[in-house]
């Protein structure tokens, strides 16, 4: 099944096929790399000559530099003001764009704490923060709808308590949808917060996991779009539900154009950011009951319609398997999918 007639089957991808294709819009627009895509390398414990590791965001930086990347998503974590200068200064040396990742302050107490790394990021030359309200996905880490639900208020907290640093130092918050929020119960959040720092990193591929149609989070999403993490999706069945990986881009299910013409439309200023994590499958046991415990309110026909989907892209296909190669290989594929990656990006949807 390919991604056009996937998208002829729901109704926002109908819509969004009435877009024209306009890669050739996005030609100043360069593609960044999201520190997860190295997930073997960023902090390595293996020695390698070939695919060195790297020990901090500097070493991150120019070797996304030396690829071709225009940027980088990166931990802000327990930078001093020294090393955010250091950042900032190869930063515009390579002329570079950085955005930070950064944890929520659980409770009153850890304000102080966030609002440090905050302004070592700004010092950086940051503009977006990009975080995430669950560690977990959501259908292993929380067993009831009343565990979601006090997650749910804790969460509304922690992001009531950063909103007065953003607004203090002018940089703006961007929560991913990280196989946590379903896409309307994070709109219902955002709502309750000031639109103008706190806002969505829209995952591109993340809310398959939930059972929702990816051009429908788009759509939803789109509006509150500070940034985004790109990937393609692949997809295959297994006993308990379906297997969901991410692949190179263009050798998924994903139509990658009309999504980043939907994302430029609504932000012209967005950033792309490659999040290519070379790993196993993930199993999604969407067939199983304990993957229904937060989850009771989505429909028969969402899950109906995403094993539909799963089932009729590529019979036969198997997603790619990592765990069994050596650590070389490992770095060796990781590095290869980053590259592929970007040759797509610059050569199908017109970010270099």
């Amino acid at each position: 099944m390919d991604r056009r007639t996937f998208l002829r089957g729901t109704t926002a991808g109908a819509v969004v096929l009435s877009f024209p294709t306009v890669p050739a819009l996005f030609k100043d627009t360069r593609m960044g790399v999201v520190v997860h895509s190295y997930a073997s390398r960023w902090n390595a414990k293996v020695k390698s000559p070939a695919y060195p590791g790297f020990s901090d965001a500097v070493d991150l930086i120019d070797h996304c530099h030396r690829i071709g990347a225009g940027g980088v998503q990166v931990v802000v974590k327990d930078w001093t003001a020294d090393f955010a200068r250091k950042v900032r200064d190869k930063r515009e040396k390579l002329g570079l764009y950085v955005e930070g990742s950064i944890g929520l302050p659980g409770k009153a107490e850890s304000v102080p704490d966030f609002e440090r790394e905050v302004k070592h990021a700004k010092e950086a030359g940051v503009g977006v923060l990009r975080t995430v309200c669950a560690g977990g996905r959501r259908y292993e880490t929380y067993q009831s709808a009343e565990a979601f639900e006090e997650f749910r208020k804790n969460a509304l907290v922690a992001l009531q308590l950063a909103q007065p640093v953003l607004r203090k130092h002018k940089i703006k918050l961007a929560v991913e949808n990280h196989k946590d929020w379903r896409a309307q119960e994070l709109v219902a959040i955002l709502q309750k917060l000031d639109r103008e720092w706190v806002g969505v990193t829209l995952d591109f591929g993340n809310s398959i996991a939930l059972l929702e149609d990816p051009m429908e989070v788009v759509q939803t999403l789109a509006p509150y779009l500070f940034s985004t993490h790109v990937k393609d999706m692949g997809v295959e069945e297994y006993a308990d539900g379906f297997l969901l990986s991410e692949v190179p881009l263009g050798k998924g299910i994903l139509d990658l154009p009309r999504i980043v013409a939907l994302c430029k439309q609504h932000n012209p200023d967005v950033t792309f950011n490659l999040e290519m994590i070379t790993r196993d499958p993930l199993q999604i046991p969407c067939l199983t009951p304990d993957y229904w415990a937060t989850l009771g309110e989505v429909s028969g026909k969402e899950l109906a319609r995403t094993l539909r989907m799963v089932r009729q892209h590529q019979p036969g296909s198997v997603l790619p398997r990592f765990s069994q190669l050596g650590a070389e290989e490992r770095l060796a594929a990781e590095e290869e999918n980053i590259r592929a990656s970007l040759a797509y990006s610059s050569d199908e949807l017109g970010i270099k």
